[in-house]
């Protein structure tokens, strides 16, 4: 298994946004116009409310190929025990993986009682660490839609800690689903700079985060 199948934060668990993980039901109740606060929500994310079940199906059976084909790892976020909605759907986050350019692309959505709470950054550097740590990649590589500035302030954040950079914006650098071209703000953070920084220069032996692979199932 390329990917581990938990990731344990002090606050959050992540698990992969699957059928087996995800009732299809409540997935759909989160990320459809039924959701308080949707159209904030994926005001800068590349898709719109889910209009269907079926949509919503469709969604967690395209995350499950990218799982098995190593080309995505998509974690539903729920708040551990002792968390306001402890247990429940707070959103989903993960890595998208460039294996050619050995580039991994961060990307999170939280619903919208869930803001505010440091949830991103903490996901953040979970998922970062998996990159560089778990996964051996050369590259992390923050992409954010130019007008998003409540995720260019946590980006600046978390890519500060690894003494990572800005690299510029992107212009016409993708569509959304209504056709609007958009452009990105694009941070990196190399290997290099995550061991060298405060947040990666650590005991390698001391583990920052839980990471559990299925039965069986190792790193290798």
């Amino acid at each position: 298994m390329l990917f581990p199948e938990t990731i344990e934060t002090e606050r959050l668990t992540l698990e992969p946004l699957c059928h087996e993980t995800v009732d299809v039901f409540d997935f759909y109740q989160c990320c459809s116009a039924h959701e308080q606060g949707i159209d904030e929500v994926t005001r800068y994310l590349p898709w719109n409310p889910h209009e269907s079940v079926a949509e919503s199906k469709a969604h967690i059976d395209e995350l499950e190929r990218q799982w098995e084909q190593g080309t995505r790892a998509q974690y539903v976020i729920r708040p551990k025990a002792g968390e306001d909605g402890a247990g429940t759907i707070a959103g989903a986050g993960g890595l998208r993986l460039d294996w050619e350019t050995q580039t991994a692309k961060p990307c999170v959505w939280l619903r919208k009682p869930f803001w505010g709470r440091g949830y991103s950054s903490e996901r953040a550097a979970a998922v970062i660490e998996l990159a560089f740590d778990q996964l051996d990649l050369e590259l992390v590589a923050v992409t954010i839609q130019d007008g998003n500035e409540r995720s260019r302030n946590a980006a600046e954040s978390y890519v500060d800690t690894y003494d990572g950079q800005y690299d510029g914006i992107i212009r016409n650098s993708d569509v959304r689903p209504d056709g609007e071209i958009i452009d990105h703000h694009r941070y990196t953070i190399t290997r290099g700079q995550y061991r060298q920084s405060d947040g990666g220069d650590r005991d390698e032996t001391a583990e920052t985060f839980s990471y559990e692979q299925a039965a069986g199932q190792s790193n290798d």
